[in-house]
Formats: structure tokens, C-alpha cells, sequence
């Protein structure tokens, strides 16, 4: 796959570029008892979103994104989320940003590590970072806060699988909630 597309290098965004579907995503959740695990399935869909600069310094290239999860048992929509991937090829920075209707956004940064054939993407958010942090909504902040995200999403050739944990001062404790799939790309689209 090339890294170039319309005269945009993407560099190692490029391999993300097009629709992933899976059904092995498991999600572990709060519960006000304890905690609950669903499965699910979902989907992502990676478009180039084209060159940004920043105060004609820096370069950036980005990719948008859509992923929707379903409960496995029932097909209901359970978690909607949109954002970007941004690359700036002159220090090898990879940023997530992500936006979630329950009023969360956050922005994730961190580097890509590759193994074998295999890009490793490794983000970290903590809320109160001025560069890598989260807002959310008064109620967010009251009754879910999220303190923290760390993610992992391993690309290799059309397999992507992820692990990330929102960590969570909720129902009166700290909590972990994770998720965890493994997806196939079903179409290079641009």
C-alpha cells in the first residue's frame, strides 16, 4: 500500500486507511455492583483528511475516523465515537483525538513502534495535561470521570486489533474499563 495518495503522504497512517469490521471486541465495564463484560463487533472506517500546518512550522497529515459498537447479542449501538489520527513526520509524533456523545473528548499522544511486520500505535491521555488531556461535561466530571486513557492498536498487513483502558472515578471508585477487539479490513477506500 502506498503512503502517498493525491500528492499526500501519509506515511505510516496509511496502512489504517479504509473500513475494519470484527466480531471478537470484548468490553468491561462499571457496573454500580461491580462490573459487566459484553461482547461486541465493530467497525471503523480510517479517510485521509489531508495536510494541516501549524504557523507555517510544522506539517501534519491526519486521517478521520468512524467507529460503531454493537452488542454481539442484540445488535444494539452501544458506544459511537469520531476523531483523528494526526502524524508529523518531523518527529515521529502520533496523535488521537477522540469525541464520545456522553459529552467526553480527548486528546492522546504518544509513538509508533514497529515489530516484525507489525506498527504499533501507543497513545496516553491524563485529564489535566496541557498537552495529552481530557474535558468532559459537569455531570461527566461528577459522576463518570475519566482520569486517564492509554491505548494500543497493532496494524499488521489487514489485521488490526486494539486494547485500551478508560480509566474512571465512578459509582464511588476507581475503575479500569477496558476494551479490547480484533478487526479485518473489508475495503480500501479513499
Amino acid at each position: 500500500m502506498s503512503t502517498v495518495i493525491d500528492g499526500v503522504d501519509y506515511g505510516p497512517l496509511a496502512q489504517l486507511i479504509g473500513t475494519w469490521w470484527g466480531d471478537r471486541g470484548l468490553d468491561i465495564a462499571p457496573e454500580p455492583d461491580g462490573e459487566d463484560s459484553e461482547a461486541y463487533y465493530d467497525s471503523i472506517t480510517f479517510t485521509p483528511s489531508g495536510p494541516a500546518d501549524n504557523a507555517e512550522e510544522q506539517d501534519l497529515v491526519s486521517l478521520r475516523y468512524h467507529q460503531v459498537v454493537r452488542k454481539r447479542a442484540n445488535g444494539r449501538i452501544f458506544h459511537d465515537q469520531v476523531g483523528h489520527w494526526i502524524y508529523e513526520p518531523a518527529t515521529g509524533l502520533i496523535a488521537h483525538s477522540l469525541t464520545i456523545p456522553r459529552g467526553v473528548v480527548l486528546l492522546a499522544g504518544g509513538e509508533l513502534k514497529t515489530e516484525g511486520d507489525a506498527s504499533i500505535f501507543t497513545v496516553k491521555a491524563e485529564m489535566g495535561s496541557e498537552t495529552f488531556g481530557i474535558a468532559q461535561t459537569p455531570f461527566m466530571l461528577e459522576k463518570a470521570r475519566t482520569t486517564a486513557f492509554h491505548m494500543e492498536m497493532r496494524v499488521e498487513g489487514d489485521e488490526l486489533s486494539y486494547n485500551e483502558t478508560t480509566f474512571l472515578d465512578i459509582y464511588g471508585r476507581k475503575f479500569e474499563h477496558k476494551d479490547r477487539a480484533k478487526l479485518q479490513r473489508v475495503m480500501y477506500d479513499i
